[in-house]
């Protein structure tokens, strides 16, 4: 417990939250709550933590819920299994319903972003009855296709397509770590929609973080207290954990086989900025005009003009309407 307290609450925006430990799924985790009402999990992705939540906490509260933000596995104050194949999205989808059952919550509403998205996907193609609701941020559900995400993407993009520069253990870690301030910088603005477009792939010389631009003055979305916090963690923690979702990518492929073809049913929500890399993935003007064959009972696609990457922290507010407004039709289910 003692762990809380190297990491203090950095604004106002924090006012009524409680942090707290939880076992779930074989791991100590740590989770942000606030409110009362209907469960919200709020799952973050890379390189993140349940900080990124900030602005939705005090809103879903406000509006009836009980809102929880875990660090997720291999981040923050939550354990960081040192296996690699600990970090499947079986393993994601059992600490979910396991945080459920430690919560005492039999369903939730699971909303993720980037890499927490695929999480919220997956645990409600995994287990339907214990989601009332899924929202993705960034991330579409994708279907597993006939190779991995992986392949797909060094096929159509190269081997400088920064999930491929991500994959050798210790690599990315030596650049990420070697100013993580610095890292954390580039990597929240470049990937915002403040910045020019964000390719993707690394420089010919195999340098991750020189693609990227230092900007001279943060976004009005991000703060000096905001970069401090996300910086204090990975100054701590490293960055392994969170590469190695990354790094399991063929693996949960090959595992995800049984579900080949499954849809998720569970009513469910997209949000994704038109200027976010994620949009703009090969295949992404196909995949998401179709996502209602895979989801059948999506009530909206929503796309936020201007958006970069990191969703609800850029435009909060068109957030919190939207999963309010979601979260409203499904009261009673």
């Amino acid at each position: 417990m003692n762990e809380l307290a190297s990491t203090p609450l950095k604004s106002n925006a924090e006012a009524g939250m409680t942090h707290r430990f939880v076992e779930t799924n074989g791991i100590r985790m740590h989770i942000a709550e606030q409110g009362a009402g209907p469960l919200v999990l709020l799952l973050h992705g890379f390189p993140e933590s349940w900080y990124s939540w900030r602005h939705q906490m005090r809103a879903l509260a406000d509006g009836g819920y009980r809102a929880v933000a875990p660090d997720m596995r291999g981040y923050g104050q939550t354990d960081r299994p040192s296996d690699v194949r600990d970090y499947t999205h079986l393993h994601f989808a059992g600490d979910v319903i396991g945080l459920l059952d430690a919560l005492g919550e039999e369903r939730a509403v699971v909303v993720g972003h980037d890499w927490g998205a695929p999480v919220a996907w997956n645990t409600a193609l995994f287990r339907p009855d214990r989601v009332r609701g899924v929202v993705g941020l960034s991330v579409p559900y994708t279907p597993r296709g006939p190779v991995s995400m992986l392949t797909a993407m060094r096929t159509a993009i190269g081997e400088g397509f920064y999930m491929v520069f991500f994959q050798e253990p210790g690599v990315a870690e030596a650049e990420l770590e070697r100013d993580v301030r610095a890292t954390m910088r580039r990597f929240l603005y470049t990937a915002s929609g403040d910045a020019p477009a964000l390719s993707g792939a690394a420089r010919d010389d195999g340098s991750f973080l020189d693609a990227m631009i230092d900007p001279a003055t943060l976004p009005v979305w991000l703060t000096e207290a905001d970069l401090d916090y996300y910086a204090a963690e990975f100054t701590r923690t490293g960055f392994t954990g969170g590469l190695n979702w990354y790094r399991t990518i063929d693996l949960s492929w090959e595992l995800m086989a049984p579900w080949q073809e499954a849809v998720v049913t569970p009513p469910a929500l997209y949000i994704v900025g038109d200027r976010d890399l994620v949009f703009q993935f090969p295949g992404m003007d196909q995949l998401i005009p179709a996502l209602p064959a895979f989801i059948p009972n999506l009530t909206r696609t929503v796309v936020l003009p201007g958006c970069g990457h990191w969703t609800q922290q850029e435009r909060p507010e068109e957030v919190n309407a939207a999963l309010l407004k979601f979260l409203g039709g499904l009261n009673g289910a």
